[in-house]
Protein backbone atom coordinates (compact mmCIF):
# COMPACT_ATOMS: atom_id res chain seq x y z
CA UNK A 1 0.00 0.00 0.00
CA UNK A 2 2.61 2.53 1.07
CA UNK A 3 4.73 1.83 -2.20
CA UNK A 4 2.11 2.44 -4.93
CA UNK A 5 2.00 6.26 -3.19
CA UNK A 6 3.91 9.09 -4.99
CA UNK A 7 7.29 9.76 -3.21
CA UNK A 8 6.80 12.89 -1.70
CA UNK A 9 3.50 11.28 0.15
CA UNK A 10 5.57 8.12 1.06
CA UNK A 11 8.46 10.56 2.65
CA UNK A 12 5.20 11.92 4.49
CA UNK A 13 4.24 8.85 6.02
CA UNK A 14 6.96 7.28 6.68
CA UNK A 15 8.31 10.19 8.99
CA UNK A 16 4.68 10.59 10.68
CA UNK A 17 4.32 6.92 11.28
CA UNK A 18 7.85 6.42 12.64
CA UNK A 19 8.85 3.77 9.37
CA UNK A 20 12.45 3.65 8.65
CA UNK A 21 13.99 2.82 5.13
CA UNK A 22 16.29 -0.30 5.42
CA UNK A 23 19.87 0.74 4.83
CA UNK A 24 21.55 -0.33 1.67
CA UNK A 25 24.78 -0.71 1.25
CA UNK A 26 26.73 1.70 -0.32
CA UNK A 27 27.72 1.27 -4.38
CA UNK A 28 31.39 -0.51 -5.12
CA UNK A 29 34.02 0.49 -7.66
CA UNK A 30 35.17 -2.70 -9.68
CA UNK A 31 38.55 -2.99 -11.44
CA UNK A 32 39.58 -5.55 -14.36
CA UNK A 33 41.51 -7.89 -12.32
CA UNK A 34 42.04 -10.86 -13.98
CA UNK A 35 40.93 -13.06 -17.66
CA UNK A 36 39.39 -16.61 -17.37
CA UNK A 37 39.98 -19.52 -19.95
CA UNK A 38 39.39 -23.66 -20.45
CA UNK A 39 42.66 -25.43 -21.54
CA UNK A 40 42.24 -28.22 -24.15
CA UNK A 41 42.60 -30.17 -21.19
CA UNK A 42 39.54 -28.72 -19.21
CA UNK A 43 41.59 -26.58 -16.95
CA UNK A 44 40.82 -23.51 -15.63
CA UNK A 45 43.57 -21.39 -16.13
CA UNK A 46 43.56 -17.31 -14.91
CA UNK A 47 45.78 -14.22 -16.41
CA UNK A 48 46.27 -11.52 -14.33
CA UNK A 49 45.58 -7.71 -15.73
CA UNK A 50 48.32 -5.76 -15.49
CA UNK A 51 47.86 -2.60 -13.48
CA UNK A 52 49.12 -0.40 -15.98
CA UNK A 53 46.63 -1.85 -18.37
CA UNK A 54 43.32 -0.37 -16.43
CA UNK A 55 41.64 1.90 -18.01
CA UNK A 56 38.63 4.42 -17.66
CA UNK A 57 36.57 2.46 -19.56
CA UNK A 58 37.48 -1.04 -17.58
CA UNK A 59 35.64 0.68 -14.40
CA UNK A 60 32.59 0.35 -12.80
CA UNK A 61 30.46 1.65 -10.19
CA UNK A 62 27.49 -0.40 -9.53
CA UNK A 63 25.38 0.46 -6.65
CA UNK A 64 24.20 -2.20 -4.18
CA UNK A 65 20.79 -3.54 -2.41
CA UNK A 66 20.08 -6.27 -0.11
CA UNK A 67 18.76 -9.38 -1.62
CA UNK A 68 17.22 -12.13 0.34
CA UNK A 69 18.82 -15.75 -2.06
CA UNK A 70 17.55 -19.24 -0.66
CA UNK A 71 20.31 -21.42 0.18
CA UNK A 72 20.69 -25.43 1.22
CA UNK A 73 22.13 -25.66 4.58
CA UNK A 74 25.78 -26.73 2.91
CA UNK A 75 26.42 -26.83 -0.98
CA UNK A 76 27.43 -30.71 -0.36
CA UNK A 77 23.77 -31.64 0.73
CA UNK A 78 22.62 -29.83 -2.66
CA UNK A 79 24.95 -31.52 -4.39
CA UNK A 80 23.45 -35.00 -2.93
CA UNK A 81 20.11 -34.10 -4.13
CA UNK A 82 21.15 -33.35 -7.62
CA UNK A 83 23.13 -36.87 -7.46
CA UNK A 84 20.02 -38.66 -5.94
CA UNK A 85 17.64 -37.05 -9.01
CA UNK A 86 20.63 -38.11 -11.52
CA UNK A 87 21.17 -42.24 -10.39
CA UNK A 88 18.01 -42.57 -8.70
CA UNK A 89 15.33 -40.50 -10.19
CA UNK A 90 14.49 -39.60 -6.49
CA UNK A 91 13.68 -36.09 -4.58
CA UNK A 92 15.99 -35.29 -1.87
CA UNK A 93 14.60 -32.88 0.65
CA UNK A 94 16.73 -29.48 1.19
CA UNK A 95 16.62 -27.60 4.18
CA UNK A 96 16.49 -23.96 2.49
CA UNK A 97 17.60 -20.75 4.26
CA UNK A 98 17.15 -17.69 3.36
CA UNK A 99 20.12 -15.81 3.85
CA UNK A 100 20.51 -11.80 2.98
CA UNK A 101 23.39 -10.82 1.33
CA UNK A 102 24.61 -7.28 -0.61
CA UNK A 103 23.74 -7.94 -4.19
CA UNK A 104 23.52 -6.19 -7.99
CA UNK A 105 20.86 -2.97 -7.44
CA UNK A 106 19.72 -2.79 -11.45
CA UNK A 107 16.86 -0.48 -11.49
CA UNK A 108 18.19 2.09 -13.91
CA UNK A 109 19.25 1.65 -17.40
CA UNK A 110 22.57 2.93 -16.14
CA UNK A 111 23.20 -0.03 -13.73
CA UNK A 112 22.19 -2.52 -16.11
CA UNK A 113 24.89 -0.69 -18.71
CA UNK A 114 27.80 -0.91 -16.35
CA UNK A 115 26.96 -5.67 -16.18
CA UNK A 116 26.11 -5.02 -20.20
CA UNK A 117 29.85 -3.83 -20.86
CA UNK A 118 31.36 -6.00 -18.94
CA UNK A 119 29.45 -8.97 -21.10
CA UNK A 120 30.67 -7.02 -24.22
CA UNK A 121 34.09 -7.07 -23.38
CA UNK A 122 34.50 -10.50 -22.52
CA UNK A 123 34.17 -11.56 -26.57
CA UNK A 124 37.99 -9.31 -26.91
CA UNK A 125 40.96 -10.04 -25.45
CA UNK A 126 43.43 -7.82 -23.91
CA UNK A 127 47.08 -7.95 -24.01
CA UNK A 128 48.29 -9.93 -21.29
CA UNK A 129 50.74 -13.04 -21.35
CA UNK A 130 51.09 -14.48 -17.76
CA UNK A 131 48.37 -17.59 -17.30
CA UNK A 132 48.28 -19.74 -14.16
CA UNK A 133 46.08 -21.90 -12.57
CA UNK A 134 44.84 -22.84 -8.89
CA UNK A 135 45.43 -26.52 -9.16
CA UNK A 136 46.74 -28.35 -6.32
CA UNK A 137 46.66 -24.73 -4.65
CA UNK A 138 49.42 -23.58 -6.70
CA UNK A 139 50.09 -21.18 -9.30
CA UNK A 140 51.36 -23.49 -11.99
CA UNK A 141 51.99 -21.47 -15.27
CA UNK A 142 50.39 -22.08 -18.28
CA UNK A 143 50.63 -20.61 -22.09
CA UNK A 144 47.55 -18.44 -22.96
CA UNK A 145 44.51 -19.96 -24.45
CA UNK A 146 41.50 -19.08 -26.16
CA UNK A 147 41.78 -15.89 -26.92
CA UNK A 148 42.78 -16.45 -30.73
CA UNK A 149 40.18 -16.54 -33.63
CA UNK A 150 38.77 -20.00 -33.55
CA UNK A 151 39.67 -21.32 -30.46
CA UNK A 152 37.41 -23.22 -28.48
CA UNK A 153 36.20 -23.02 -24.69
CA UNK A 154 34.59 -21.04 -21.92
CA UNK A 155 36.48 -17.89 -21.07
CA UNK A 156 35.91 -14.52 -19.95
CA UNK A 157 36.53 -11.50 -17.27
CA UNK A 158 37.24 -10.81 -13.81
CA UNK A 159 36.02 -8.11 -12.09
CA UNK A 160 37.20 -7.21 -7.73
CA UNK A 161 35.64 -4.30 -6.23
CA UNK A 162 38.35 -2.18 -4.47
CA UNK A 163 37.70 -3.45 -1.08
CA UNK A 164 38.00 -6.88 -2.18
CA UNK A 165 34.25 -7.32 -1.00
CA UNK A 166 33.30 -8.71 -4.29
CA UNK A 167 34.09 -10.12 -7.67
CA UNK A 168 31.94 -10.19 -10.50
CA UNK A 169 32.76 -13.30 -13.13
CA UNK A 170 31.87 -12.37 -16.60
CA UNK A 171 31.22 -15.07 -19.17
CA UNK A 172 31.57 -15.06 -22.81
CA UNK A 173 28.78 -16.05 -25.02
CA UNK A 174 28.44 -17.91 -28.62
CA UNK A 175 31.71 -16.77 -30.72
CA UNK A 176 29.70 -16.05 -34.17
CA UNK A 177 29.92 -12.50 -35.79
CA UNK A 178 26.21 -13.17 -36.97
CA UNK A 179 25.01 -13.04 -33.38
CA UNK A 180 27.31 -10.77 -31.14
CA UNK A 181 27.95 -8.33 -33.92
CA UNK A 182 32.06 -9.05 -33.90
CA UNK A 183 34.12 -11.68 -31.52
CA UNK A 184 35.21 -14.00 -33.78
CA UNK A 185 34.11 -17.02 -36.02
CA UNK A 186 31.63 -19.65 -34.32
CA UNK A 187 33.35 -22.01 -32.65
CA UNK A 188 32.60 -25.81 -32.31
CA UNK A 189 31.97 -26.19 -28.23
CA UNK A 190 29.84 -22.97 -28.00
CA UNK A 191 27.57 -24.04 -30.73
CA UNK A 192 27.63 -27.65 -29.00
CA UNK A 193 26.94 -26.20 -25.78
CA UNK A 194 23.93 -24.32 -27.41
CA UNK A 195 22.68 -27.15 -29.45
CA UNK A 196 22.82 -29.19 -26.07
CA UNK A 197 21.08 -27.01 -23.55
CA UNK A 198 18.43 -24.83 -25.70
CA UNK A 199 17.28 -27.21 -28.40
CA UNK A 200 13.88 -29.61 -27.55
CA UNK A 201 15.98 -32.83 -28.21
CA UNK A 202 19.25 -32.95 -29.44
CA UNK A 203 19.21 -30.20 -32.29
CA UNK A 204 16.85 -32.48 -34.04
CA UNK A 205 15.40 -29.38 -36.14
CA UNK A 206 14.85 -31.60 -39.12
CA UNK A 207 15.60 -35.09 -40.78
CA UNK A 208 18.61 -33.75 -42.66
CA UNK A 209 20.65 -32.60 -39.20
CA UNK A 210 23.42 -34.34 -37.45
CA UNK A 211 22.21 -34.31 -34.20
CA UNK A 212 24.22 -33.38 -30.89
CA UNK A 213 23.27 -36.40 -29.31
CA UNK A 214 21.65 -40.00 -30.38
CA UNK A 215 17.87 -39.44 -28.25
CA UNK A 216 15.65 -38.61 -31.33
CA UNK A 217 12.84 -41.49 -31.14
CA UNK A 218 11.33 -40.59 -34.40
CA UNK A 219 8.51 -38.44 -35.02
CA UNK A 220 8.31 -35.77 -32.06
CA UNK A 221 9.39 -38.62 -29.79
CA UNK A 222 12.46 -37.98 -27.31
CA UNK A 223 14.05 -40.21 -25.12
CA UNK A 224 14.28 -38.18 -21.32
CA UNK A 225 17.18 -40.35 -19.82
CA UNK A 226 19.40 -39.73 -22.55
CA UNK A 227 18.88 -36.18 -23.14
CA UNK A 228 19.82 -35.99 -19.48
CA UNK A 229 22.66 -37.94 -19.76
CA UNK A 230 24.07 -36.12 -22.58
CA UNK A 231 24.01 -32.82 -20.70
CA UNK A 232 25.68 -34.45 -17.62
CA UNK A 233 28.61 -37.15 -18.12
CA UNK A 234 30.70 -34.56 -20.35
CA UNK A 235 33.32 -33.06 -18.02
CA UNK A 236 34.35 -30.53 -20.99
CA UNK A 237 30.53 -29.16 -20.99
CA UNK A 238 30.38 -25.61 -19.90
CA UNK A 239 28.17 -26.16 -17.11
CA UNK A 240 30.70 -28.71 -15.18
CA UNK A 241 33.49 -26.02 -16.03
CA UNK A 242 31.47 -23.47 -15.01
CA UNK A 243 31.19 -24.72 -11.21
CA UNK A 244 34.90 -25.36 -11.28
CA UNK A 245 35.72 -22.18 -12.50
CA UNK A 246 33.22 -20.35 -9.78
CA UNK A 247 35.00 -22.83 -6.95
CA UNK A 248 38.45 -21.53 -8.22
CA UNK A 249 37.71 -17.69 -8.09
CA UNK A 250 35.94 -18.66 -4.24
CA UNK A 251 39.52 -19.70 -3.53
CA UNK A 252 41.28 -17.16 -4.39
CA UNK A 253 38.55 -14.79 -3.14
CA UNK A 254 37.38 -16.73 -0.30
CA UNK A 255 35.26 -14.10 1.55
CA UNK A 256 33.91 -12.27 -1.12
CA UNK A 257 30.78 -12.28 -2.67
CA UNK A 258 30.59 -13.59 -6.33
CA UNK A 259 28.10 -12.61 -8.83
CA UNK A 260 27.80 -13.80 -12.46
CA UNK A 261 26.84 -11.58 -15.65
CA UNK A 262 27.14 -12.56 -19.61
CA UNK A 263 25.26 -12.53 -22.48
CA UNK A 264 23.65 -14.64 -24.78
CA UNK A 265 25.22 -18.48 -24.42
CA UNK A 266 27.40 -16.18 -21.45
CA UNK A 267 24.14 -15.37 -19.67
CA UNK A 268 22.67 -18.96 -19.68
CA UNK A 269 25.61 -20.05 -18.08
CA UNK A 270 25.96 -17.22 -15.43
CA UNK A 271 21.84 -18.45 -14.31
CA UNK A 272 22.29 -21.86 -14.05
CA UNK A 273 26.04 -21.36 -12.23
CA UNK A 274 23.75 -18.67 -9.80
CA UNK A 275 21.33 -21.10 -8.69
CA UNK A 276 23.85 -23.39 -8.02
CA UNK A 277 25.45 -21.22 -5.88
CA UNK A 278 23.24 -19.14 -4.81
CA UNK A 279 24.86 -15.96 -6.43
CA UNK A 280 23.26 -13.14 -8.03
CA UNK A 281 22.98 -12.99 -11.76
CA UNK A 282 22.73 -10.37 -14.03
CA UNK A 283 22.24 -11.68 -17.86
CA UNK A 284 21.56 -10.16 -21.20
CA UNK A 285 19.66 -11.67 -24.38
CA UNK A 286 20.01 -15.43 -22.86
CA UNK A 287 18.41 -18.29 -24.40
CA UNK A 288 15.89 -19.76 -22.07
CA UNK A 289 17.43 -21.82 -19.34
CA UNK A 290 14.70 -23.12 -17.37
CA UNK A 291 14.75 -26.51 -19.17
CA UNK A 292 18.30 -27.35 -19.24
CA UNK A 293 18.32 -27.06 -15.12
CA UNK A 294 15.77 -29.67 -15.59
CA UNK A 295 17.71 -31.76 -17.28
CA UNK A 296 20.58 -31.17 -15.33
CA UNK A 297 18.68 -32.27 -12.32
CA UNK A 298 19.49 -28.69 -10.47
CA UNK A 299 17.29 -28.63 -7.43
CA UNK A 300 15.10 -26.07 -7.37
CA UNK A 301 15.03 -23.28 -4.40
CA UNK A 302 11.85 -21.65 -3.64
CA UNK A 303 13.11 -18.27 -5.31
CA UNK A 304 15.51 -17.61 -8.15
CA UNK A 305 14.63 -14.20 -7.93
CA UNK A 306 18.19 -13.36 -7.62
CA UNK A 307 18.63 -14.00 -11.65
CA UNK A 308 17.60 -10.94 -13.30
CA UNK A 309 17.22 -11.43 -16.88
CA UNK A 310 17.38 -8.45 -19.21
CA UNK A 311 16.26 -8.69 -23.06
CA UNK A 312 13.94 -7.26 -25.68
CA UNK A 313 10.78 -8.34 -27.71
CA UNK A 314 13.03 -8.13 -31.45
CA UNK A 315 15.49 -10.89 -30.51
CA UNK A 316 13.90 -14.76 -31.34
CA UNK A 317 17.13 -16.10 -29.62
CA UNK A 318 16.04 -14.90 -26.63
CA UNK A 319 12.03 -15.28 -26.79
CA UNK A 320 12.53 -18.57 -27.95
CA UNK A 321 11.53 -17.64 -31.53
CA UNK A 322 14.56 -18.68 -33.41
CA UNK A 323 13.12 -22.06 -34.60
CA UNK A 324 12.31 -24.15 -37.72
CA UNK A 325 14.71 -25.54 -40.22
CA UNK A 326 13.97 -22.03 -42.34
CA UNK A 327 14.81 -20.01 -39.29
CA UNK A 328 18.13 -17.48 -39.42
CA UNK A 329 19.52 -20.03 -36.10
CA UNK A 330 19.07 -23.26 -37.92
CA UNK A 331 20.49 -21.75 -41.33
CA UNK A 332 23.23 -20.92 -38.74
CA UNK A 333 23.17 -24.98 -37.25
CA UNK A 334 21.72 -23.64 -34.36
CA UNK A 335 18.55 -25.51 -32.66
CA UNK A 336 17.32 -22.40 -30.33
CA UNK A 337 14.07 -23.67 -29.38
CA UNK A 338 13.60 -22.88 -25.64
CA UNK A 339 11.43 -19.99 -24.41
CA UNK A 340 11.09 -20.44 -20.48
CA UNK A 341 13.75 -18.35 -18.04
CA UNK A 342 14.36 -18.89 -14.80
CA UNK A 343 14.24 -16.04 -12.07
CA UNK A 344 12.79 -12.39 -13.28
CA UNK A 345 12.64 -10.70 -16.22
CA UNK A 346 12.93 -7.10 -17.72
CA UNK A 347 11.71 -7.14 -20.87
CA UNK A 348 11.15 -4.43 -23.39
CA UNK A 349 8.71 -4.46 -26.13
CA UNK A 350 11.16 -3.31 -28.69
CA UNK A 351 8.58 -4.90 -31.53
CA UNK A 352 5.31 -2.76 -29.80
CA UNK A 353 7.04 0.36 -28.37
CA UNK A 354 10.05 1.20 -30.76
CA UNK A 355 8.44 -1.12 -34.31
CA UNK A 356 11.51 -2.89 -34.61
CA UNK A 357 11.16 -6.04 -36.57
CA UNK A 358 11.81 -9.55 -35.24
CA UNK A 359 15.74 -9.97 -36.49
CA UNK A 360 18.32 -11.93 -35.14
CA UNK A 361 20.84 -9.12 -35.59
CA UNK A 362 19.21 -7.42 -32.68
CA UNK A 363 20.13 -10.29 -30.54
CA UNK A 364 23.89 -8.63 -30.18
CA UNK A 365 25.13 -7.26 -26.71
CA UNK A 366 26.62 -4.24 -28.61
CA UNK A 367 23.48 -3.81 -30.58
CA UNK A 368 21.57 -3.72 -27.49
CA UNK A 369 23.54 -0.78 -25.61
CA UNK A 370 23.96 1.18 -28.74
CA UNK A 371 20.01 1.13 -29.12
CA UNK A 372 18.40 0.52 -25.20
CA UNK A 373 21.50 0.73 -22.65
CA UNK A 374 23.52 3.55 -23.57
CA UNK A 375 23.73 7.61 -23.78
CA UNK A 376 21.64 7.17 -27.44
CA UNK A 377 19.40 4.94 -25.97
CA UNK A 378 16.06 4.48 -28.18
CA UNK A 379 14.07 3.42 -24.90
CA UNK A 380 11.36 6.35 -24.60
CA UNK A 381 11.59 7.91 -20.83
CA UNK A 382 9.06 7.24 -18.25
CA UNK A 383 6.64 10.17 -18.41
CA UNK A 384 7.13 10.86 -14.73
CA UNK A 385 10.97 12.48 -13.63
CA UNK A 386 13.15 9.01 -12.68
CA UNK A 387 14.48 8.69 -9.25
CA UNK A 388 18.15 9.00 -9.04
CA UNK A 389 20.49 5.90 -9.46
CA UNK A 390 21.81 4.60 -6.05
CA UNK A 391 25.41 5.84 -7.36
CA UNK A 392 25.36 8.91 -8.89
CA UNK A 393 26.23 11.48 -5.51
CA UNK A 394 26.75 9.05 -2.92
CA UNK A 395 26.72 11.16 0.39
CA UNK A 396 30.71 10.69 1.39
CA UNK A 397 31.67 9.38 -2.04
CA UNK A 398 35.02 9.96 -2.92
CA UNK A 399 35.47 13.05 -5.48
CA UNK A 400 31.69 13.68 -5.10
CA UNK A 401 30.37 16.67 -3.18
CA UNK A 402 27.72 15.62 -1.02
CA UNK A 403 26.06 18.77 -1.82
CA UNK A 404 26.47 18.11 -5.40
CA UNK A 405 22.37 17.93 -7.19
CA UNK A 406 21.83 14.00 -8.13
CA UNK A 407 21.91 12.74 -12.19
CA UNK A 408 19.23 11.13 -12.93
CA UNK A 409 19.64 8.45 -15.42
CA UNK A 410 16.11 6.41 -16.86
CA UNK A 411 14.05 3.57 -15.32
CA UNK A 412 13.36 0.62 -17.01
CA UNK A 413 10.17 -1.52 -16.41
CA UNK A 414 10.68 -3.27 -12.95
CA UNK A 415 11.82 -6.87 -13.51
CA UNK A 416 8.95 -9.68 -12.85
CA UNK A 417 8.54 -13.25 -12.33
CA UNK A 418 9.62 -14.80 -15.63
CA UNK A 419 6.46 -17.14 -15.26
CA UNK A 420 4.47 -14.22 -15.21
CA UNK A 421 6.10 -12.26 -18.43
CA UNK A 422 6.60 -15.47 -20.31
CA UNK A 423 3.67 -17.91 -19.50
CA UNK A 424 0.06 -18.35 -18.40
CA UNK A 425 -1.21 -17.88 -14.52
CA UNK A 426 2.49 -17.92 -14.23
CA UNK A 427 3.75 -21.38 -15.61
CA UNK A 428 5.51 -21.70 -18.60
CA UNK A 429 5.82 -24.40 -20.56
CA UNK A 430 8.88 -25.13 -23.66
CA UNK A 431 8.84 -28.07 -26.30
CA UNK A 432 5.06 -28.11 -26.09
CA UNK A 433 4.93 -30.15 -29.63
CA UNK A 434 7.63 -33.12 -27.99
CA UNK A 435 7.07 -35.95 -26.20
CA UNK A 436 9.51 -36.96 -23.43
CA UNK A 437 9.99 -40.38 -21.91
CA UNK A 438 11.73 -43.67 -20.90
CA UNK A 439 11.00 -45.19 -24.22
CA UNK A 440 14.66 -47.42 -24.25
CA UNK A 441 13.33 -48.74 -20.72
CA UNK A 442 9.86 -49.26 -22.25
CA UNK A 443 8.46 -46.89 -19.37
CA UNK A 444 5.54 -45.09 -19.10
CA UNK A 445 5.53 -41.64 -21.60
CA UNK A 446 5.20 -38.22 -19.73
CA UNK A 447 4.71 -35.07 -21.80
Amino acid sequence: MLFSLPLAIQALVTTFLGVSEPQQPPPLTFELRHEHRLTNTSRIVFSDVKQSNFAAERVYRIPRKILKIPRPSSHEDFLAARTMSMKDDMSMMLDWQEDEIPGPDVSSRDDLLQFAHMAFNTYYADNTTEWYDVSDRGWDKSTPHGWLPGEDGMRGHIFVSQDNSTVVIAIKGTSAGWLVGGGGPSTGKDKLNDNLLFSCCCARVGPTWSTVCGCHEGGYKCDQQCVQDALTEKEDLFYPVGLNLYNNVSYMYPNANIWITGHSLGGSLSSLIGVTFGAPVVAFEAPAEKLAAGRLHLPSPPSTQHVTHFYHTADPIAMGACNGVSSSCAIGGFAMETRCHLGQVIRLDTVSTLGWSVDVRTHGIKYVIDHLLGPNSEWPEPDAEPEPSGFWGWPGWPGKDKDEPKQTTGRLPPPRPAGDVEGEDGVCSDCFNWEFGDYRNASKTRR
